[in-house]
């Protein structure tokens, strides 16, 4: 059986008539953004705190640059912008130090700042980053005894002499973290080489000014103040350490 001719004009007829059913029905053909669209903004429902969060705990950037505020609100002053890669293109560990309510209503983390001056802070919103597995290990470096321990859930693991800053050279006090861990190829820096967030007013650092904590071919020094702030370790000690301080890896320096 032949088809029937259809003109212009009937499909056209056909075609208004269908989409005027789809529009009663309530199934009229919407665009992605449509369908996706929340009902409510979230500035309307307000995230819920995130339950694992166990400060310090790092984290990774879900964005490749990310602003950080000196206060948490969209608008406050940007202090810094963070990279989800390093110079090195390794990815970026940060350390979340807390969280809180912004003026947004939205949950914002206090972020650690790595460099000078020493224990900066600011705040990013949660969600542009991912939290990772708090780390059950700390670092504890006394700079006046020359000792470094490692502590995990309160119970010493490890505990060495080390050598620390000399006098106008000091290895500076407070709270850090791991950033990054790496094998040297400069022989001042032993068999193995740990990278923190603080800064020394001269070290002998790739980039300069960052506090490492690394190996030694002297070990005859340790127990002395005889670096640019650095912290030395006697090799097989440092080997020890890079398996139980990954990046995020809490750090204090006490007096």
């Amino acid at each position: 059986m032949e088809p029937v001719p259809v003109s212009r004009a009937d499909r056209r007829a056909v075609s208004v008539g269908v989409l005027a059913a789809m529009v009663l029905a309530g199934t009229a053909a919407a665009s992605p953004a449509d369908v996706e669209a929340p009902e409510h903004s979230e500035a309307s429902e307000p995230r819920a705190a995130p339950a694992r969060l166990r400060a310090p705990q790092p984290a990774h950037l879900v964005e490749p640059a990310v602003r950080v505020r000196a206060k948490p609100r969209p608008g406050a002053r940007i202090v810094r912008t963070l990279r989800d890669l390093r110079r090195d293109f390794r990815v970026q560990v940060v350390q979340i130090l807390g969280q809180t309510r912004g003026s947004d209503g939205e949950i914002w983390f206090r972020v650690a700042l790595p460099g000078r001056p020493n224990g900066s802070s600011g705040f990013i919103p949660a969600d542009r980053v991912d939290l990772r597995s708090p780390i059950p290990t700390r670092i504890l470096i006394d700079r006046s005894d020359r000792r470094l321990e490692v502590r995990r859930k309160g119970r010493t693991i490890m505990r060495t002499t080390v050598a620390v800053g000399k006098p106008g050279a000091e290895t500076p006090l407070g709270s850090f973290h791991v950033t990054a861990s790496f094998r040297p190829t400069e022989p001042i820096l032993g068999a193995h080489a740990i990278e923190t967030s603080a800064y020394s007013r001269v070290t002998d650092w790739p980039q300069g000014g960052i506090v490492g904590i690394h190996g030694t071919p002297n070990p005859e020094q340790l127990g002395r103040a005889v670096s640019h702030g650095c912290v030395r370790l006697h090799n097989r000690d440092i080997n020890r350490l890079k398996r139980l301080a990954p990046p995020g890896t809490p750090i204090r320096i006490v007096r």
